[in-house]
């Protein structure tokens, strides 16, 4: 087990490096940059040479990289090339917004999750399977910013019964409207529990029926026994490693919901870095959704291989 912990996270780190590379490269082959940005189609290529120079960008893009990376290091992700601002003071305005979508929806995926899965596995061919079945593959075949879209033209234009919008609010007026949170929250939920209860349900409909489910029948063992202590151990490996994208997926999901109903959080932040060409801005955001993702990840790895281990053969 250790020597397996050890692997996934030096894999872990190797993979966080990537993508600061990555993230970087792409970057600086886009078209244009800060001072384009900055300057707009009025400023003189003198301005632009000019304003380039104060911002540091007419250095080659390695050293840029390896001085951002050296501070990023000691704790300092650097300033904003636009605003001139701490970026990690940028981070902490918007991340307050991002988790009151992110933490009620990541709750409704893990209590709701299972539970559905879990019913429907048992279940399997009757009617409420094939009911919950039938929602799951509707909602997951629709895309979160259509979701989005349908909710608000139904239940805030047409019945007007929550807020259509959070334009103009941030954390502290948030809470202050949880009415606001509502669909959103349903926006980013839906597409994840339908894949972690999909992922659940076939896992317990495949264990229930399995040789060691049968066999520990044959011994006289409780159907309910079967169930809670071999059946849902051995569905819910392979979930944890479903759990967790659905993890690194609100992440990605955050990026189209907060544009659907106007929300500055971290994916608005995110857009808006690339849109400036703000390359502080850029890898500090791709390092703190990439370190997520890989940490989500490593943990569900780790879960499943703890919940349904698998001895490793070495030739």
């Amino acid at each position: 087990m250790r020597a397996y912990v050890f692997r996934r996270s030096l894999l872990a780190l190797l993979q966080c490096l990537v993508v600061l590379v990555a993230v970087f490269a792409v970057g600086s082959l886009l078209p244009g940059d800060t001072a384009d940005v900055l300057r707009g189609e009025l400023g003189t290529p003198e301005q632009i040479t000019a304003l380039r120079e104060q911002l540091g960008l007419d250095e080659p893009a390695w050293p840029r990289f390896w001085h951002w990376l050296g501070h990023l290091l000691t704790g300092d992700p650097g300033h904003s090339l636009t605003t001139g601002l701490p970026v990690g003071d940028d981070i902490g305005r918007r991340i307050g917004v991002t988790l009151l979508l992110g933490v009620p929806a990541l709750a409704l995926v893990t209590v709701l999750a299972p539970l559905v899965g879990t019913v429907s596995g048992l279940r399997e061919g009757s009617r409420v399977d094939r009911a919950l079945n039938t929602a799951a593959v509707v909602l997951h075949a629709v895309p979160e910013f259509v979701l989005g879209l349908l909710l608000v033209a139904s239940v805030s234009l047409a019945a007007g019964l929550l807020p259509a919008t959070a334009v103009g609010m941030d954390a502290a007026a948030l809470r202050a409207q949880p009415a606001v949170l509502v669909l959103p929250i349903t926006v980013l939920t839906a597409r994840h529990l339908c894949d972690l209860a999909r992922q659940i349900r076939a896992g317990v409909a495949a264990e229930r029926h399995g040789a060691v489910a049968e066999h520990l029948r044959l011994l006289g063992l409780r159907e309910r026994t079967v169930v809670l202590r071999h059946v849902l151990p051995n569905a819910l490996g392979p979930a944890a490693q479903q759990y967790a994208r659905c993890v690194e997926g609100l992440l990605g999901g955050a990026v189209l919901v907060e544009a659907v109903f106007g929300f500055r959080g971290l994916g608005d932040g995110f857009v808006e870095a690339v849109q400036n060409r703000d390359l502080p801005q850029v890898q500090t955001y791709a390092l703190l959704f990439a370190g997520t993702a890989v940490v989500v990840n490593l943990i569900g790895d780790l879960v499943a291989h703890r919940l349904a281990p698998r001895r490793e053969v070495t030739a």
